[in-house]
């Protein structure tokens, strides 16, 4: 449906309930990143689906919690310091990690199986 200055009603309406900028650090979560899944994250996923679907469940909840909020939510998320500049990692279990890549405007899942690589 589109409103009278020809923009979809929607998407105006999204941006009106856009979230404000975080008043501790003033960075705005931005709900419009794309997701981006890398071959080794994709592969990883179809080796969990086969040998444990609990943990390949476990991983779709993280990526949804990833794109809610990259930086806060479940797994523990924390920094990585000596790969790729904004890499984040959290936890699947005690010896998998979730490892993606923030930038702007897109999210790259880069791995969900093993320690950083």
């Amino acid at each position: 449906m589109q409103t009278g200055d020809g923009t979809c009603r929607r998407n105006a309406l999204k941006k009106a309930n856009s979230p404000p900028a975080d008043p501790s650090t003033g960075e705005v979560k931005n709900p419009d990143r794309s997701a981006v899944f890398e071959p080794e994250f994709r592969d990883n996923l179809r080796f969990w689906i086969e040998c444990d679907r609990k943990v390949a469940l476990r991983i779709m909840d993280l990526v949804e919690a990833v794109l809610r909020d990259p930086f806060d939510g479940i797994g523990k998320p924390e920094p990585l310091k000596y790969l790729i500049l904004d890499t984040w990692s959290r936890r699947i279990t005690a010896e998998h990690r979730l490892v993606y890549e923030v930038s702007r405007d897109r999210i790259k899942f880069r791995q969900a199986r093993l320690h950083y690589q």
